[in-house]
């Protein structure tokens, strides 16, 4: 399983960008994402930025992470991740398509 990491840009040269993140600087490929800026901060994955996000949003992202990796380490207790993930106070939503695939009775893909 591969999980994205909230990375600021500091740099940019052409498709390439040294981004701060939780493990400190990295170059990031920014081929999928050219209108990232400087300041910007991009959700990572293996080394290449998939989407820019805003910045409540990555702080959300990384503080579920720090949560989810004291918890693992055992240096906090289960609470951490309610308190992390408090703004997934709702049921999961199916995609537009799978919902409308189960409206129209559709059981399986």
């Amino acid at each position: 399983m591969c999980i994205g990491l909230p990375m600021r840009i500091e740099s940019r040269a052409g498709d390439s960008a040294a981004c701060t993140g939780p493990d400190g600087f990295s170059t990031v490929d920014l081929a999928l994402v050219p209108e990232a800026r400087v300041g910007d901060y991009v959700l990572v994955f293996l080394g290449s930025a998939r989407r820019i996000l805003e910045a409540t949003e990555a702080r959300q992202i990384a503080e579920a992470l720090k949560a989810m990796a004291a918890v693992m380490a055992g240096t906090a207790d289960a609470s951490a991740l309610d308190r992390a993930f408090a703004d997934l106070d709702r049921e999961p939503q199916l995609p537009p398509h799978l919902a409308a695939a189960l409206a129209a009775g559709r059981t399986e893909a």
